[in-house]
């Protein structure tokens, strides 16, 4: 009984309420109505620029599908995230000369845009001014929201020209 009700499931399309949320940016830019700076495309993923990044290199690897919890992606787009998550960051490193590289997923907790996406961050350097100040907050703990608001605080809106060089510059060595 069992085979028989995963062979049922088996190549079963995923339902359009999964596929699509018409108010998403995501699904926009997936769509074509929004503009990005598209780094990296497949029938599966496509990886973009922040448009608010953390660092010069800040991109977001999403899956073309809508879907708000990593918990509930389905395994191909999850093997697909994971290729380009790794393809991007290699070009990513080589792209702005920094090998030290974040890579997060958040699920609910600062997740601004309800789809799953996968940021890359290239790492501050010791030597440039995008290292943070360093501050004590281990006699006083930031709070969920000053943590928040600090973060989004420290964001820049994506320069155009710069974008566009950067976007050069990482398909090259993809």
């Amino acid at each position: 009984m069992t085979s028989f009700i995963i062979k049922a499931h088996e190549n079963r399309p995923l339902p359009q309420r999964w596929k699509t949320d018409e108010d998403c940016v995501f699904c926009k830019i997936i769509r074509g109505e929004a503009p990005a700076y598209k780094v990296y495309e497949n029938d599966k993923v496509v990886a973009i620029l922040d448009i608010m990044p953390l660092r010069h290199g800040h991109t977001l690897v999403i899956p073309k599908v809508h879907i708000s919890r990593v918990s509930e992606l389905p395994d191909e787009f999850s093997a697909e995230c994971g290729k380009a998550v790794s393809r991007v960051s290699r070009a990513i490193s080589q792209a702005v000369e920094n090998t030290a590289l974040n890579v997060v997923c958040n699920q609910e907790y600062a997740q601004a845009v309800p789809h799953v996406h996968y940021h890359i961050i290239p790492a501050p350097r010791p030597d440039s001014s995008q290292t943070p100040e360093r501050t004590d907050h281990v006699t006083k703990p930031l709070t969920q929201k000053e943590m928040h608001w600090l973060e989004y605080t420290s964001r820049n809106e994506l320069d155009d020209d710069l974008a566009s060089r950067l976007v050069d510059s990482i398909r090259a060595r993809l």
